[in-house]
């Protein structure tokens, strides 16, 4: 892992890191759900919106149409509708529609797009590594992934921001790898074979709504993952939080009572806040990327310059820096006494480059 151009010193964090492709996970966890006697799926449906009472105070259920000619829109009627349709969600604009409040939107524009691919690679081709992070600065905003994946495959994603993105064709794709900062991704292709072309996903801004701070909304209505906070996808957190939304809204209804929007809302909040600093200030380290630099955020930004410097050769560093960007020790960690002490002790005065606030999440 390199970041702020330093390579992190390897050491075992305590965390796993889960290998594995998109539609491999998503059919899992999809064949899981399935499973359950009490679930039903209903596919090939468009959400025409919510369906409320005549004062609209609350929701009743879903209106949809499935997709067929001359079909007529149904009712399915609820106790309590979740929005969990990600960051296309169109609740912000149900609500207004309902006569509601709209909720506050924040948003950081990174501008940011991806490329990945697919490969094969020789046997030991890492070393026994399965994952390469090469991660961007403001020096060189370039970012490169390459990580294990079943099936002796390996996935390589590259991104670049506000404009400067990872060209699609192959030469290309191989020449923005050669780019980065430090030759190890480039290194493995030498030999590897590719088992498919690039493929590029864009990505505008991050985006988050605050519906915390709605005076009202409407009962049996409740919104989650995406749909509230959508994250810079370079930084893996957006499944980590919904899992742990997800753990939240468990608890909610564990309590044999209708959750509350009010109080569900304010607990979203509270598990949205730590990684939406992470992934906001790492976007603001970027000197392009329009936004508001606060005091916290820059000399946050330059503590954690350090703390990777130090980090190159201090185990305990590295591993207390993953654990808290992998959301499982809060950022109050770092700043303890006995870990500022190693950072300065060993950071240097002359960090390589200002830091992306606290740059991946492994467990994403």
């Amino acid at each position: 892992m390199y970041l702020s151009s330093h390579r992190l010193r390897e050491t075992d964090t305590g965390l796993i890191l889960l290998c594995a492709s998109r539609p491999f996970l998503e059919s899992h966890v999809r064949a899981r759900v399935r499973a359950h006697p009490n679930v039903t799926f209903l596919d090939r449906c468009d959400v025409a919106g919510p369906a409320t009472t005549p004062d609209g105070r609350r929701v009743t259920g879903t209106r949809i149409l499935r997709r067929a000619d001359s079909s007529a829109e149904e009712l399915l009627s609820a106790d309590l509708v979740v929005d969990a349709s990600g960051r296309g969600s169109r609740a912000p604009i149900w609500l207004k529609e309902f006569g509601y409040p709209t909720p506050e939107l924040e948003q950081v524009r990174i501008g940011l797009a991806y490329a990945t691919r697919i490969y094969r690679l020789p046997p030991n081709a890492l070393d026994g590594d399965l994952a390469i992070l090469d991660a961007a600065t403001p020096q060189l905003p370039r970012t490169g992934a390459l990580q294990a994946l079943e099936g002796d495959r390996w996935m390589l994603t590259l991104a670049g921001i506000l404009g400067d993105h990872p060209p699609i064709d192959p030469h290309g794709f191989v020449d923005f790898a050669r780019s980065l900062g430090h030759p190890d991704i480039h290194d493995a292709l030498r030999d590897a074979e590719p088992l498919d072309d690039p493929i590029s996903f864009r990505f505008p801004a991050s985006v988050r709504h605050h519906y915390e701070r709605l005076p009202r909304f409407p009962a049996g209505f409740l919104v989650i993952g995406d749909a509230v906070c959508s994250f810079n996808p370079i930084y893996g957190q957006g499944m980590s939080v919904a899992a742990l939304e997800a753990l939240t809204l468990r608890r909610h209804l564990g309590r044999g009572i209708e959750p509350q929007p009010s109080r569900w809302f304010r607990d979203v909040a509270r598990l949205v806040d730590v990684p939406w600093d992470m992934s906001a200030g790492g976007d603001l380290a970027f000197p392009g990327v329009p936004g508001r630099r606060t005091l916290k955020v820059r000399l946050l930004g330059t503590y954690l310059a350090r703390l990777h410097a130090a980090a190159a050769d201090d185990a305990a560093l590295a591993a207390a820096f993953i654990q808290v960007a992998g959301l499982v020790a809060p950022p109050q960690s770092l700043l303890r006494p006995g870990v500022v002490l190693r950072v300065l002790r060993k950071g240097g005065s002359k960090p390589a480059d200002a830091s992306r606030d606290l740059s991946v999440t492994p467990t994403g």
